[in-house]
């Protein structure tokens, strides 16, 4: 197939658009995705170099979030027995973002490893609305790995 010349590759129709992404927590695809988030932070202490104030990376943090319209969802319970247990159960969230228009295709997908939660929302709803469910969480920046990645 002949390749699109540069000024077309980049039209709007190649920008990313997340309705096909999707996510799994501990191998089981989580349906209904409204919104995903995963990030790392560097830490810094400041560094003062004569006059100046630099800054120095003394660790990395790792956090993110996942919204899903309500579905049932085992792991979540299993989650807050543990806890009660007073276990501290670890995760894997892998997330795929995945668009047809993409240029030549192309998707990105991250492992991310260690994944601990520090709340679990238990219940909520508002008359006339769908019901969403917020879950942070918060993660070991080394445990995280590019599986899938646009260059």
């Amino acid at each position: 197939m002949p390749r699109e010349p540069e000024e077309i590759k980049y039209r709007g129709r190649r920008r990313w658009n997340g309705n096909h992404g999707k996510v799994w927590w501990d191998g089981e695809l989580l349906f209904e995705i409204e919104k995903f988030e995963a990030k790392v932070t560097a830490n810094r202490e400041d560094v003062i170099i004569g006059d100046n104030v630099d800054s120095k990376i003394v660790g990395l943090k790792g956090e993110g979030s996942i919204t899903i319209k309500s579905v049932i969802n085992r792991n979540l319970n299993k989650y807050l027995e543990e806890w009660k247990e007073g276990h501290d159960p670890r995760a894997t969230i892998v997330a795929l973002l995945d668009d047809p228009d993409m240029i030549d295709s192309k998707k990105e997908r991250v492992s991310i490893g260690n994944v601990w939660f520090n709340e679990i929302l238990l219940m909520n709803f508002e008359k006339g609305k769908v019901v969403e469910k917020e879950y942070p969480f918060a993660f070991t920046p080394g445990d995280v790995e590019y599986l899938e990645s646009v260059e």
